[in-house]
């Protein structure tokens, strides 16, 4: 199904922030009591969470947004960290009038929900770290996998995007078994929006973070109890000795495996999966 289709029946619109400009969200379900954030990867966007808004917007307000510096929002030459996204997010959620929301992020996006739980607890309901930057890399299979990520990154960074570079950047996202979903259309995307001439002055910068990934660990000890590592036996970076690890050091924490095959991109991999997974967390806190 298209991209858009995907999307129909959500609101996509542009939000102005007192300091990261306008931030693009698309979002549902405002009828809903309980607000789920959706937080998608380093150098992604939004649609990231296009197979999920609408199914989940049945049983809550459901947001997803492009961070500053990424996507179709605003693009200001700051030194970017996740500590820095964090405090964006909280000032989105200023701009939507949210108090409290729970948290799901996939890779940067977990890197960021969990700096932001850890510094604003009282905001946050349930938190889901997707396949999560930001953790203890405990392997050198989890060193080399990190160095090879920075280097795919790299490759845009060097030289002109093409259709090529970014499908091989998209393909690291999924599994083997899944490549057929980096279509056309979501590869073009990317390229459009990779080809921005301010997003090719971005790229390098959101890099650097993960070159720097051991400053901006996620401090796990502040992180609330309860708190759920959505991870995959196919993970590309953050193996799982790595999860594992990161689990132990939270107590009352919840470590679940995807069933379905899946690498990176669990919620777009496996949908179904997913979503009753993400329903049944964030209603009763529990899974399985």
């Amino acid at each position: 199904m298209s991209l858009w289709l995907d999307l129909l029946g959500t609101e996509i619109r542009f939000v102005p922030t007192k300091s990261f400009g306008t931030i693009r969200i698309a979002e549902a379900g405002k009828g809903n009591p309980e607000t789920i954030i959706f937080l998608h990867g380093i150098n992604g966007h939004l649609e990231a969470y296009a197979k999920n808004l609408i199914p989940l917007s049945k049983d809550f307000h459901v947001v997803a947004f492009d961070y500053v510096g990424h996507g179709l929002s605003s693009k200001p030459l700051l030194d970017y960290t996740p500590v820095l996204l964090a405090e964006q997010l909280g000032e989105l959620m200023d701009a939507l009038g949210i108090e409290k929301a729970h948290l799901s992020g996939e890779s940067l996006g977990g890197w960021v929900s969990g700096h932001f739980a850890a510094a604003h607890p009282e905001r946050v309901g349930r938190l889901m770290l997707n396949t999560a930057g930001g953790i203890p890399i405990v392997t050198e299979k989890g060193r080399a996998d990190l160095a090879h990520f920075i280097a795919l990154n790299q490759r845009n960074i060097d030289n002109t995007p093409t259709y090529e570079s970014v499908q091989a950047r998209l393909n690291w996202l999924m599994h083997p078994n899944n490549h057929h979903l980096v279509n056309d259309e979501l590869i073009n995307l990317r390229l459009r929006i990779y080809l921005q001439p301010e997003s090719r002055a971005m790229l390098p910068r959101l890099n650097a973070m993960l070159e720097h990934h051991d400053e901006y660990l996620i401090p796990l000890e502040k992180l609330p109890a309860g708190t759920l590592f959505l991870w995959t036996h196919d993970n590309p970076i953050h193996d799982t000795e790595s999860v594992k690890a990161a689990h132990a050091q939270v107590p009352g924490s919840i470590l679940y495996f995807v069933k379905g095959e899946s690498a990176h991109w669990p919620q777009y991999e496996q949908v179904d999966e997913f979503n009753a997974l993400t329903t049944q967390f964030f209603k009763t806190g529990t899974i399985g």
